[in-house]
């Protein structure tokens, strides 16, 4: 699989970004911009989503595989990994198949647990939009807000939607995505059959619940060597809620 891409950067260590789920390269663009000022940073669109293939083996190995695959292609033996939410998941799973290919994790407001929430109303909102009626994004996210009330939420989800010569059509394979749910929701290890003991930087938004107290041992089991920032008014999208500081942790983390 041939996963699509952004580079920022010619030189340096490698990072990789990983995107959530419904993301793409693009939402870490300036994130990536940033951290390129002295290293070289590839932003990748996982399965499902962005620029990349549609799959229907899309669970947390897969896309780890996925990435090493990736890795092996563009000539990068190891390289540090960051991700977000489901990239998050994704970093880790790598991190403990792989641990040869991961220097240090950066995981940005997930943990390496099972979750009981579920994004498949999402899913089902966005799946129900009678595309074939839609005659501007504004449309769209007028038709979308009868089912989602968060206007952020809406135009997060809508970066999804694309204009071709006939109309729109949503870029990211839901239906496939709907059907892994409940795997995107899990975590595909038990604690004590994996470890990786390379540095871990676990960032938390203080405003978020995706990293609670009951989850350290979990992440001290799958990663003893793993310390927490947590970030003062930044919900779960804490690239977008706080930039700089997400910035100020990973700089600080990696050099």
């Amino acid at each position: 699989m041939q996963l699509n891409f952004t580079e920022y950067g010619d030189r340096g260590a490698p990072l990789l970004i990983l995107h959530g789920l419904f993301g793409a390269a693009r939402n870490w663009a300036g994130v990536a911009r940033a951290l390129a000022a002295n290293r070289r940073v590839l932003a990748l669109d996982l399965p499902n989503h962005g620029g990349s293939p549609w799959t229907e083996d899309g669970g947390y190995m897969a896309m780890a595989d996925a990435v090493a695959g990736f890795m092996e292609a563009q000539g990068i033996g190891n390289a540090d990994i960051m991700g977000h939410s489901m990239g998050g998941k994704t970093a880790m799973s790598l991190a403990l198949m792989r641990p040869e290919l991961v220097r240090r994790l950066v995981i940005v407001d997930i943990a390496p647990a099972g979750y009981d929430h579920s994004s498949q109303p999402e899913i089902d909102a966005m799946l129900a939009l009678p595309l074939a009626e839609v005659q501007a994004r504004s449309h769209a996210d007028q038709l979308l807000s009868a089912d989602i009330a968060d206007a952020g939420l809406r135009a997060f989800l809508l970066t999804n939607l694309g204009r071709t010569s006939d109309g729109f059509e949503w870029r990211i394979n839901l239906a496939g995505l709907k059907a892994l749910l409940p795997d995107l929701h899990g975590f595909p290890f038990d604690r004590g059959a994996r470890a990786y003991g390379g540095p871990t930087l676990f960032i938390a938004g203080a405003a978020s619940n995706y990293i609670r107290h009951d989850h350290k041992p979990a992440m001290d089991g799958f990663f003893p060597q793993q310390s927490t920032s947590v970030i003062d008014g930044a919900g779960h999208w804490v690239h977008a809620d706080d930039p700089a500081a997400l910035l100020d942790a990973v700089q600080g983390f990696l050099t």
